[in-house]
């Protein structure tokens, strides 16, 4: 398996993980009543802000593995897989990381600095597999 397909799969289990983060709190805050229900209408409370931030960030990590996703499997059906597009993965993996408590810490800018740098670096693997 080549370094971008292994940090994928590390990318993909991280959004597990991100998903069991919001889910635990969510349904301890919301009550298994409404998070089993058909969510036809709103909740009857709100979840705490930094339950609310999980969630975001979870789907702000299912939206960025999309491109990520193509960007690892066209570096890797192109043959291009090399050092540059390898650091640029697990780059793409560690900003992920470090996204999670930034957004649910409320960290302004830093937040926003540690999406633009898993960005940038996927960015960096499109283009990578086109030149």
């Amino acid at each position: 398996m080549t370094p971008e397909l292994t940090a994928l799969t590390l990318a993909a289990l991280l959004q597990v993980v991100q998903y069991v983060l919001y889910a635990v709190p969510a349904n301890l805050e919301l009550g298994t009543g409404y998070t089993t229900s058909a969510r036809d209408r709103d909740p009857s409370k709100p979840m705490s802000d930094r339950t609310a931030r999980l969630g975001r960030a979870m789907d702000n990590h299912f939206e960025g593995l999309i491109l990520f996703t193509i960007a690892c499997v066209a570096v890797t059906l192109s043959g291009k897989s090399g050092n540059l597009t390898a650091a640029c993965a697990y780059t793409y993996l560690a900003a992920r990381l470090l996204y999670i408590p930034a957004y649910a810490y409320g960290l302004r800018p830093w937040r926003s600095y540690i999406w633009a740098v898993g960005f940038l670096a996927t960015t960096l693997l499109l283009l990578a597999a086109l030149l």
